[in-house]
């Protein structure tokens, strides 16, 4: 059972998602939040598996409140479900700490798709938004060659210190390289890099 707490301003929206996300039966809703700050208290009391953070909210914006959830329980993944599609505000919310990122208008079985994907450790992001994380170029032409070494060398399967060594560099250094290299592919953890690199590298 994938227990969820659902995030969102509006009582209406709240309970609609509750309803929504708990359909198939393998989707828990074990509390709702109408702010950031809700959020982040019933997170350290409850620790569930996936938060649904909407961004625009009172007291505590989404962004802000997801630095709090990932702070108070580091397990505790983050999706956020909006209406915004602007590069900056889903450039934000991925180096906050989100995992995932889903449009409201969203199809109802494809956001049950996207909070099972985040539980298992991928980044779902709406195809809508998608482009706007990439540079105009092909991203991977926008990769140092050290980068692209360091992305091969995680799509075989290899750990940063692994990598390290291989390379002849620190650990730091390799998760530098690491956080250029989600920026420009855009992606938000190493599994969806890897799977990037699979798809785009020869």
């Amino acid at each position: 059972m994938i227990r969820v707490i659902v995030v969102d301003d509006h009582a209406m929206v709240r309970e609609g998602l509750a309803a929504v996300l708990t359909v198939d039966g393998d989707i828990d809703v074990v509390a709702l939040a109408a702010n950031g700050a809700d959020a982040v208290a019933l997170v350290e009391e409850f620790t569930p598996d996936v938060v649904v953070m909407d961004l625009s909210m009172p007291v505590m914006d989404g962004v802000t409140a997801t630095r709090g959830v990932r702070a108070a329980s580091p397990d505790t993944r983050v999706l956020v479900l909006t209406s915004f599609t602007d590069r900056e505000r889903v450039r934000r919310a991925l180096e906050a700490g989100a995992t995932g990122y889903q449009l409201k208008d969203a199809e109802p079985a494809d956001l049950r798709v996207a909070v099972r994907a985040v539980r298992a450790g991928h980044a779902p992001l709406d195809a809508r938004i998608a482009g706007a994380l990439l540079p105009s170029e092909r991203p991977d032409e926008q990769l140092s060659a050290r980068e692209r070494e360091v992305l091969e060398l995680v799509a075989q399967g290899l750990a940063n210190k692994q990598i390290a060594s291989l390379l002849g560099i620190s650990e730091r250094t390799v998760k530098a390289h690491l956080g250029n290299v989600f920026r420009e592919i855009g992606v938000a953890d190493r599994t969806s890099a890897a799977m990037w690199a699979r798809d785009h590298l020869a």
